[in-house]
């Protein structure tokens, strides 16, 4: 008989930390930091407060998701550690997924009604970007440049929106990543599920996420 899916999902590849329960049939709990740059300090007790909001252990868990950026290095690595202890500790699964493709999905869901592009902040003046269509399907990216050389007249959901509206002028939502529409991504198996590893993207060491994955393998 299959074992029903217990979801634990977490993104740090923005400056809040977002953490999300999903039950196999919706998203039952969903918290969020309150501090900006503060995930080593809020990530364990957002889980914890997120697990007892549910009422259940970490031992009730059967997979663990979380976002694998684009994002600054010491963010990523709090996120990534800890899916991967949780994970090795517990023998579960552990998905991965681009924090722009959970970005997307969601503007796709509150119906951006044609293509339109993700930029979150990279710092160092900088964006993460990536382009998709009406449903959220990733069509190029993510690069990392300056907001002038990636300027567009299209909807961009994403924080890069907010900090750069020059080169950016169509903001739509959402601004930061939800680790409920992450945990949605991965239950439903509407984005690319990756190996936990971290994507940076900062230039000249650019790299790919790792290959695809199933739900269940």
């Amino acid at each position: 008989m299959a074992v029903a899916l217990v979801l634990l999902t977490f993104d740090t590849a923005t400056p809040l930390v977002t953490v999300a329960v999903h039950d196999g049939a919706d998203v039952v709990a969903e918290l969020s930091g309150e501090t900006a740059m503060r995930h080593g300090e809020e990530l364990a007790p957002l889980i914890a407060a997120a697990l007892d909001r549910v009422g259940i252990v970490r031992q009730d868990l059967t997979a663990i998701g979380v976002g694998v950026g684009p994002g600054p290095f010491t963010g990523l690595r709090v996120g990534l550690v800890t899916a991967r202890t949780l994970g090795f500790v517990l023998e579960i699964p552990v998905y991965g997924v681009c924090t722009l493709d959970v970005l997307a999905l969601e503007a796709a869901e509150r119906g951006v009604g044609g293509d339109f592009v993700v930029a979150t902040d990279a710092r160092r003046k900088e964006v993460y970007f990536a382009s998709y269509d009406a449903d959220g399907v990733r069509l190029d990216g993510p690069v990392v440049d300056k907001p002038a050389v990636l300027a567009t007249d299209l909807p961009v959901a994403g924080e890069g929106a907010r900090l750069y509206p020059e080169a950016f002028p169509n903001a739509v939502e959402p601004t930061r990543p939800s680790a409920g529409w992450l945990a949605v991504a991965i239950a439903e198996e509407r984005a690319e599920l990756t190996d936990p590893d971290p994507l940076y993207l900062r230039r000249p060491d650019a790299v790919a996420p790792g290959p695809a994955k199933q739900v269940g393998t």
